[in-house]
């Protein structure tokens, strides 16, 4: 039984002006938390679908549960509507013992709930993004109320992470509409209903969200009355609010952290984002076909000087997906910058003639002002070599339409730029880079058909034995850096700022926010 248990000198865009939003009309409260709690890529806006959410889990996991998270360390996976689990001996079987809980509107939670959301979440045509991670999911089993049975067609040691993401989701409330139309529902934005310890009650489109004290909660009633979710189009207006006291918590870049260091009314919550930052190239492009091309945008650009410039020393610099030393061999190429190099590799490949001056789209969701400046520094280090790439930053929703789309235009996307979890589990890139995870089978949005890296990453998800898990993944990151499916840049920490006020708050900088266990029936806020 196992237990759950400034670049100066090429800073293009200065940092963008901002105000911040109009405080709630409603008075503040002592027993009520609010906080910019999706600041950053995605937003929170509208992402009240769990099956669709890339980010935001740290606000959708205060009302939805998943049956197992990681700990607030993200070293383990605990127990959170499971109370405990086994696997089978050929590890394709899971099961797991449901904790007594019940929904929002006092229906008892049983495993056939838990077998229907997994059902949804492996049904791409729920819109689940999730489903390509689920592939392995053969049969799903609930024997009575508080016993389900997974059943994997080939172990995978992905699972479990996998099924941290899953939150449950209630039959009897979404069990008549039809697969092909949940993503469109109103019910996420209206009238959502979940176990846990705060129950949705208010979305004021593009304000907040408010979720109000669960007093039946199985934890234990909750120490606050309410949480509210301010929305911010910038983070420097979640900023201004939070040092006015609108809020009490809020998502920062690495550039705003110096300004709360020394100040004794905050807490800076730092820590490893578990996220590779990329340029991704569309491989269905021609102008990517040749490795020598693809290798001279990493050697153009600059990676130290942007890290130290702009994100204050705050990342390191990853020539794979993986930055761990235990996930990369010693023997691979640094790509350390050297513009002539770029420009003699890119006069082989003879890129006047592919492409030359002519404006390459360059792709993100990233839109944030630190974004803003990256991509201004990128774009100028690649037109010094002769690449001309024309930043577009969009919202996540019109990103994922463009890039997920079956027929994607190349033309609005030769290049993305964007990041992708690389842990915990070193097999979360997988749905990024796995041929077989091309869209509409997966995530794989640059398109990459290398079979040398699908195999890679195939014999890595199907070893089980942990003392070679890590070999499996630095050949992964071998062939990653030979072969460049992406530009990899580096992988940065990531922020929170809590006011001191405000206790037995966990908030931990998990990739896509989480779910990890925060104990949320736990926090306060000091008269």
């Amino acid at each position: 039984m196992k237990r759950l248990s400034r670049l100066s000198a090429i800073a293009i865009a200065a940092m963008m002006a901002t105000t911040a939003i109009p405080a709630l009309t409603t008075p503040a409260e002592a027993a009520t938390l609010s906080g910019g709690f999706d600041v950053g890529p995605g937003g929170f806006q509208g992402n009240f679908n769990p099956l669709a959410a890339t980010a935001g889990f740290t606000w959708l996991s205060i009302y939805y549960e998943p049956l197992v998270a990681y700990d607030e360390k993200l070293q383990k996976v605990v127990g959170v509507l499971a109370s405990s689990y086994e696997v089978s001996d050929d590890q394709k079987t899971y099961t797991f013992k449901l904790a007594d809980a019940k929904w929002h509107d006092g229906k008892p939670f049983t495993a056939k709930d838990a077998k229907f959301t997994i059902e949804l979440a492996t049904n791409a045509k729920t819109g689940s993004v999730l489903a390509a991670r689920l592939k392995p999911v053969s049969a799903v089993e609930a024997p009575d109320d508080h016993t389900l049975v997974v059943k994997l067609s080939a172990p995978s040691a992905s699972i479990l992470d996998t099924m941290t993401k899953v939150m449950m989701l209630p039959e009897h409330a979404l069990a008549s509409t039809p697969a092909d139309q949940l993503a469109k529902s109103t019910w996420w934005s209206t009238s959502p209903i979940g176990t846990g310890p705060f129950k949705f009650t208010k979305y004021v489109t593009d304000q907040y969200v408010e979720l109000a004290a669960n007093i039946d909660y199985r934890g234990g009633k909750p120490a606050l009355e309410k949480v509210i979710n301010r929305y911010f189009a910038d983070p420097a207006a979640a900023i201004a609010a939070l040092r006015s006291g609108e809020i009490q918590f809020t998502y920062v870049d690495s550039n705003d952290v110096p300004t709360f260091k020394d100040d004794k009314s905050f807490k800076v919550i730092e820590g490893n984002s578990f996220v590779v930052n990329y340029l991704g190239f569309n491989h269905d492009s021609p102008i990517w076909k040749d490795v020598r091309v693809r290798q001279a945008v990493m050697y153009a650009i600059n990676r130290d000087a942007i890290i130290k410039s702009l994100y204050a020393g705050a990342a390191t610099p990853a020539n794979c997906a993986y930055i761990a030393d235990r996930l990369v061999p010693k023997d691979i190429e640094a790509y350390a910058y050297d513009p002539q190099k770029a420009k003699d590799l890119l006069k082989e490949a003879g890129w006047d003639e592919i492409n030359g001056a002519k404006p390459i789209t360059l792709l993100t969701y990233y839109t944030t002002p630190l974004a803003t400046n990256v991509l201004a520094a990128v774009q100028a280090m690649l037109a010094q070599v002769g690449i001309n790439v024309v930043p577009r930053a969009v919202d996540a929703p019109t990103y994922n339409s463009i890039v997920l789309k079956a027929d994607a235009d190349i033309s609005q996307f030769q290049m993305v730029y964007a990041g992708l979890q690389n842990g915990p589990d070193a097999g979360s890139i997988n749905p990024g880079l796995n041929e077989k995870q091309i869209p509409p089978a997966g995530p794989n949005v640059v398109r990459a058909r290398m079979p040398d890296l699908t195999s890679a990453l195939d014999a890595a998800l199907a070893e089980t034995d942990s003392s070679k898990r890590d070999a499996r993944y630095q050949q992964v990151c071998k062939v990653m850096n030979t072969e460049l499916p992406w530009g990899t840049l580096w992988v940065a920490n990531r922020y929170g700022v809590v006011s001191t006020k405000v206790k037995d708050f966990v908030w931990t900088p998990a990739p896509g926010g989480g779910p990890y266990q925060a104990n949320p029936q736990q926090w306060s806020i000091a008269e």
